[in-house]
């Protein structure tokens, strides 16, 4: 019991580490490294395997494909297939590009990079090159292999109804789920739908028409066309900005025209506080009349005061006499008035 409790914790720790490297690493291939179970490879059913990890090593399960162009589907796929079990490990076989030309038809990317690619996804943790297109007892034998899983879809090729017959009567196959919307063949779809903005792109980056195998007219075409949209680009590069400084002028008129409103309202306020019928300025020039008016008006005395009782009394004031009696008559001229008051002033001094 403890020998098996044992093995299992190093099986245990022997999976983590292999997990860990391949989040550090690429995935190993398969022909750089050997299988570590170390028991003997006994079979096992889908309903053992999920009840937990065996005691003395993980769950091996192989999955196979072409994966040109991988992508999110792939990816997905690959995920489900290592999460099966508990303690699953991932095997991966990549089929060479001569048995795919052969069986299927021709690949966008290379054999060599597609093996790269799928050394560098997450969830795998052996690569197999040149795999097989249909899985036979030995090489299922040789990678020990538990279980295989692919998508439940029966899969025709190779003069064969379903190249997963055999596995699903065996009882080692594990059905995975499609990702739905996309595939290699829909992305492939793509490029030859738009083919001439691809080729008109490249073309701009500087891959030249033989490269692109571009006839001469449709190159002077395509370069054309890339003229005519960079016109296009500017045209509306430059509408956008006439559009944001018409929008910045209208915006800082209107914040003109609010402020000039606020201010002729106080300057409105003011002048009618000012000068208006109840104004500042009225009552300053009301109180100023009344200042002037009280300045220039004489002031009267009572009717009973004793002072105008006092010169009432008096005698009255001498008027003024000319200085002839009445008998005498006016000068006539201006010489005998002069020659009058001459002798009159003689006459007051033979007085004195």
């Amino acid at each position: 019991m403890v020998g098996r409790k044992r093995r299992s914790e190093f099986s245990s720790g022997l999976v983590l580490k292999e997990a860990r490297k391949t989040l550090t690493e690429p995935a190993p291939f398969a022909d750089e490294t050997s299988c570590q179970c170390r028991a003997p490879h006994e079979k096992l059913t889908v309903a053992q395997a999920r009840l937990g990890t065996p005691v003395d090593r993980p769950v091996r399960v192989y999955a196979d494909g072409i994966f040109d162009l991988f992508h999110a589907g792939h990816a997905r796929a690959l995920m489900q297939a290592k999460n099966l079990f508990p303690n699953g490990y991932l095997i991966v076989g990549v089929c060479s590009d001569d048995l795919t030309h052969k069986y299927k038809g021709f690949t966008v990317m290379n054999e060599d990079e597609r093996y790269e690619a799928l050394r560098h996804c997450r969830y795998v943790d052996e690569v197999v090159r040149d795999a097989p297109w249909t899985l036979t007892p030995e090489f299922l034998e040789k990678h020990k292999i538990d279980f295989v899983a692919h998508d439940d879809i029966p899969y025709s090729s190779a003069g064969s109804e379903d190249v997963y017959k055999h596995i699903k009567e065996a009882g080692m196959f594990v059905p995975t789920q499609r990702t739905e919307g996309i595939s290699t063949s829909d992305i492939i779809t793509r490029i030859v739908r738009d083919y001439d903005v691809y080729a008109r792109r490249n073309l701009q980056r500087g891959y030249t028409a033989k490269e692109l195998n571009v006839s001469f007219i449709n190159e002077k075409k395509y370069r054309l066309q890339n003229q005519v949209d960079k016109m296009k680009e500017k045209v509306k590069n430059v509408e956008e900005k006439s559009k944001h400084f018409v929008y910045k002028v209208e915006e800082k008129s209107h914040d003109l025209i609010q402020k000039w409103e606020e201010k002729s309202r106080e300057f409105i306020g003011n002048f009618l506080e000012l000068f208006g019928p109840d104004g500042t300025w009225k009552q300053m020039f009301q109180e100023r009349s009344g200042r002037m008016l009280q300045a220039l008006s004489p002031r009267q005395s009572p009717t009973g005061s004793p002072t105008r009782e006092l010169c009432t009394s008096r005698s009255p004031s001498p008027t003024f006499q000319w200085p002839f009696n009445n008998k005498t008559t006016p000068p006539s001229s201006p010489k005998a008035a002069s020659a009058s008051i001459s002798s009159m002033s003689e006459g007051d001094e033979d007085e004195k």
